[in-house]
């Protein structure tokens, strides 16, 4: 609909500018003359109309032209602090205001070249000026931003901290997962959080499918997004631009991770991989599962149940209550038992985090 409404504006732009040109033909004499009367009407309205439809035509393109002007300036306005945007409008103010007062009396001598190409150069000068001073004398404010800016004197220096948190974009994958929604709602993630249009529209089809299993995770994702909007008081930006030019999902993640200066939050392996090569920040819910999980050392005692046979001869196969792997050596006798178990090792691996232990009443019978 908008793309629509903006094809018939840029169409009467394009007769508006037609009609202009014809206007301007109209001063020439020559031409003036052949405008005249019904031809001249004709005429004119065949070239506006002409004008109309080439701008018609050329529409996608100056859409397209616009839209990409449009994201440019975003992405710039984003690199500058709030505070020197609003620092620099007022010292734009300002300079005009001057630039204003000055270039009267020029105006007043009544020569038109002098007049205007003065007002014009102050106007530009002073404008530019007020911008520059304003931002480049920010410190000197200390108390104007105090929302986005601790600001700490020291009787040497002057110390300006910024605490700004960096936007964070979801991924697919950390959607369906869900458990982001209870990491954000702990506080140890700060917004924004960034979702983009594609991959709602991912979310989307996966919920559609006639698959049962991939149809569930779908819309189990839709509600996980549905809880951070409305219960989590954590800001939530839906990014409309789709990247046309980039067809793989995971391609687009990333190249708006990059545009956005912010952090990727996954668990995916291999976009993790990926981003780590285009040297992109990622915050892997995996990784922080495994982090936070009770660190465990050789020697202790734990209280296991053993629930299958492992790969090895004679091995048998706990979990504790948060996934973690037990690899019990001759443990497979003590299948669907409870047993005391003693740790003799730790591995880390990728996958996470697999613990090795023996069953005590065989270590005290060997002792």
């Amino acid at each position: 609909m908008v793309t629509k409404i903006a094809k018939i504006g840029i169409s009467i732009i394009g007769v508006l500018l037609g009609l202009g040109i014809c206007s301007l033909l109209n001063l020439i004499s020559v031409v003036r003359n052949s405008l005249e009367g019904w031809p001249g009407i004709i005429i004119t309205i065949g070239f506006s109309l002409l004008f109309g439809i080439i701008f018609y035509i050329i529409s996608p393109r100056i859409i397209k032209t616009i839209n990409k002007l449009i994201s440019t300036i975003e992405v710039e306005l984003q690199k500058v602090p709030t505070n020197d945007i609003i620092l620099g409008t007022i010292g734009l103010i300002i300079g005009l205001i001057i630039a204003y007062l000055l270039s009267q009396p020029l105006l007043a001598f009544g020569i038109p070249f002098i007049g205007v190409a003065g007002s014009v150069l102050l106007y530009g000068i002073l404008g530019y000026l007020g911008i520059k001073v304003a931002t480049r004398k920010s410190e000197d404010f200390p108390n104007v931003f105090s929302n986005t800016n601790i600001i700490r004197r020291t009787s040497k220096e002057k110390l300006k901290l910024t605490y700004k948190s960096c936007p964070k974009v979801l991924d697919t994958s950390v959607i369906i997962d869900g458990r982001i929604a209870d990491i954000c709602k702990t506080g140890f993630i700060e917004g924004p959080l960034i979702i983009p249009t594609f991959v709602l529209e991912e979310l989307q089809h996966i919920a559609d499918s006639s698959d049962g299993l991939k149809r569930n995770r779908g819309r189990r994702g839709l509600d996980i997004l549905n809880k951070i909007q409305k219960e989590l008081e954590i800001e939530v930006i839906i990014y409309e631009k789709k990247f046309d030019d980039i067809q793989e999902v995971d391609s687009k993640l990333l190249k708006l991770t990059q545009m956005v200066k912010g952090k990727i939050i996954t668990n995916d392996y291999n976009l993790n991989k990926v981003a780590e090569v285009q040297s992109i920040d990622v915050l892997n819910i995996n990784e922080l599962a495994n982090a936070v999980k009770p660190v465990v050392l050789p020697g202790e005692e734990m209280i296991v149940q053993v629930v299958k046979d492992g790969k090895e001869a004679g091995q048998g196969l706990a979990y504790l209550d948060d996934g973690t792997m037990i690899v019990v050596e001759s443990g497979r006798k003590f299948i669907g038992e409870t047993i005391d178990v003693l740790v003799t090792s730790v591995l880390q691996t990728s996958a996470g985090r697999m613990i090795f232990a023996k069953p005590k009443s065989l270590v005290d019978k060997a002792g």
